[in-house]
């Protein structure tokens, strides 16, 4: 199998040390990759099924301005008897990326789409400077899809995870940045 997170294509045990180093638990969908946006769908259908009989009725999504993805969310959603916030919605992204930044949160990109941005950026530090060299064109928190991001330390963290950057390859026009766990991270 894979083991990667679909899109950001970081390993599966970097998301579950991230969720233990959050003290959150966390549950996977697990999806072919390539992914036909059926299963997908069936796939995400069952999981908020089996949540919702555990007595969840609410996603956050972290959506900022894409009325398109939101409203598809919205529809999912209510077919699935939950509902969906969107806690940072309309928020001003150059704002929230130097906020997020200026309160000391840290990540590295992961994966960047090369039909917006250099390939260069794939392994970063999400930091001032690289807000700071982004073009015009992109969006500071690759909203549009431009890059994604693995956030391993700020203040909402018990610790930080571990991990360094690795290999960037190519996989069709998305460069992948490697994030490899370095020393096992402490026990919750």
């Amino acid at each position: 199998p894979f083991s990667r997170i679909s899109m950001h294509g970081v390993r599966r045990e970097l998301l579950a040390a991230q969720a233990r180093a959050l003290g959150l638990p966390l549950w996977e969908v697990w999806i072919p990759w390539p992914c036909p946006n059926g299963i997908y769908e069936a796939r995400m259908a069952e999981a908020c099924a089996a949540l919702k009989g555990q007595g969840f009725t609410t996603f956050a999504f972290g959506d900022l301005f894409l009325q398109d993805v939101r409203a598809y969310r919205e529809r999912h959603m209510e077919e699935a008897g939950m509902r969906g916030i969107y806690p940072l919605w309309g928020s001003d992204t150059r704002q929230l990326a130097r906020d997020f930044v200026a309160q000391d949160f840290h990540a590295f990109l992961c994966c960047v789409d090369t039909a917006q941005l250099s390939a260069d950026f794939a392994g970063n530090s999400y930091d001032t400077a690289l807000l700071d060299a982004l073009p015009a064109s992109v969006d500071p928190c690759g909203e549009n899809g431009e890059f994604h991001t693995f956030v391993y330390d700020g203040p909402i963290f018990q610790w930080p995870v571990s991990c360094r950057t690795g290999e960037v390859v190519m996989r069709g026009q998305f460069a992948y940045c490697d994030l490899l766990p370095e020393m096992q991270e402490m026990p919750a």
